[in-house]
């Protein structure tokens, strides 16, 4: 615990900040006012099989008991704990899993569910073992390729091999963020190490299961050049280990230590222009010219909006759009024809990012103006 500015009052621990939230009276409202019958969310979106052929998929996000590492401490980001109930039984899990197959028709004209639960459905102390088993045997027998989320601690030898018995093929993705011990540890709070990742990553290379790495584009207290520079070297160094790389840019989730930022003018979302950059730098390390390493995803959530990564406004749509289509078509062409006046403005200011020593950026929504950052005297 480091005091970075000089105060009277004591520092306080990342992870008390963290859950302050979570107690809070529209937190606590919030939460006892879903449905435990009815999912977050269901909705179907454009997918390549593993063999990469396009297909549809279906995400079916679970209204769970949220993740275990929340109950305890939780990452600087996440708000997932917004959606999540304390009292979701397994027949409550069973009937939004009926009601996700009722709303799209019996998942008839998907190939892939992709099942997420705020957390990890591999999870005992989140998830029923009954339901783990259910979701299991379901998408096995209907077919259906099975994507889940899970953290490392979960994706043991004995549960992989349990996990298997019940659906032999599927996929899991890990929320690793970053490949960088500190970054996961002083801005994301992630409670695991890269040891953690690359056991977990070896477990499953070892039950022949699908991986699938997630990676944060500008994390907490990072600036928008930083979080290019860094970015770059965390795709190129998970590239051989993942059959997918999800690239997700920050969008600012209620209650979190990022939205406080965000409220106190101290942090931008990334601009959508830095994801093009960014697909640009590493497409010839997922994609050589002797065939694809791994495949490169890049869905921003909230585009266009201040919460999400965003351009300017006039442009945000049409190259939120490319970005999209580049998850599925895999080809740089969906950028050729991208231009904006905005373009030079995000240039100059990525360029300051990684020249001049400032840690959180120059960004046009800093409280102070940029030449009072060198005021020294």
């Amino acid at each position: 615990m480091v005091n970075l500015i000089p105060s009277e009052k004591p520092g306080v621990k990342l992870h008390y900040l963290i859950k302050a939230p979570e107690n809070t009276q529209w937190a606590l409202e919030k939460k006892n006012s879903w449905d435990a019958s009815k999912p977050a969310t269901v909705y179907v979106t454009p997918e390549l099989t593993k063999e990469g052929t396009p297909c549809k998929a279906a995400t079916v996000i679970l209204r769970t008991k949220g993740c275990h590492w929340w109950w305890s401490s939780g990452c600087t980001f996440c708000g997932y704990f917004n959606d999540t109930r304390d009292d979701v039984t397994n027949e409550d899990l069973h009937n939004q899993w009926n009601y996700s197959m009722e709303k799209l028709n019996n998942f008839e004209e998907v190939e892939m569910i992709k099942v997420y639960t705020s957390g990890s459905l591999l999870e005992d102390r989140e998830i029923p073992i009954q339901f783990q088993e259910f979701v299991l045997k379901e998408t096995h027998r209907l077919g259906k390729h099975l994507v889940i989320e899970s953290r490392t601690e979960q994706l043991t030898s004995k549960k992989l091999t349990w996990a298997k018995k019940l659906n032999p093929n599927f996929t899991v993705a890990i929320g690793l963020e970053a490949y960088d011990d500190e970054v996961l540890r002083f801005h994301v709070n992630k409670g695991f190490s890269l040891k953690s990742w690359h056991r977990a990553v070896e477990q499953l290379k070892n039950h022949e299961l699908r991986i699938k790495a997630y990676l944060m584009f500008k994390p907490p207290f990072m600036s928008e050049g930083e979080s290019l520079t860094q970015c770059i070297k965390w795709v190129k160094a998970v590239v051989e280990d993942s059959d997918e790389i999800s690239i997700n840019p920050m969008n600012i989730q209620r209650g979190t230590i990022i939205d406080r930022l965000y409220r106190n003018g101290d942090y931008r979302p990334p601009w959508l222009w830095s994801l093009v950059e960014l697909i640009k730098r590493v497409h010839k390390f997922v994609r050589p010219e002797n065939g694809e390493t791994s495949r490169l995803i890049v869905h921003p959530t909230a585009a266009g909006k201040p919460r999400g990564a965003h351009n300017c406004g006039k442009c945000d749509v049409e190259v939120a759009a490319a970005i999209e289509r580049y998850s599925v078509s895999r080809t740089l062409d969906e950028f050729s024809d991208l231009s904006c006046e905005c373009f030079s403005r995000w240039k100059e200011e990525v360029y300051s990012d990684q020249n001049l020593p400032i840690p959180i950026g120059v960004g046009l929504n800093r409280r102070n103006k940029i030449e009072k950052l060198f005021d020294f005297y």
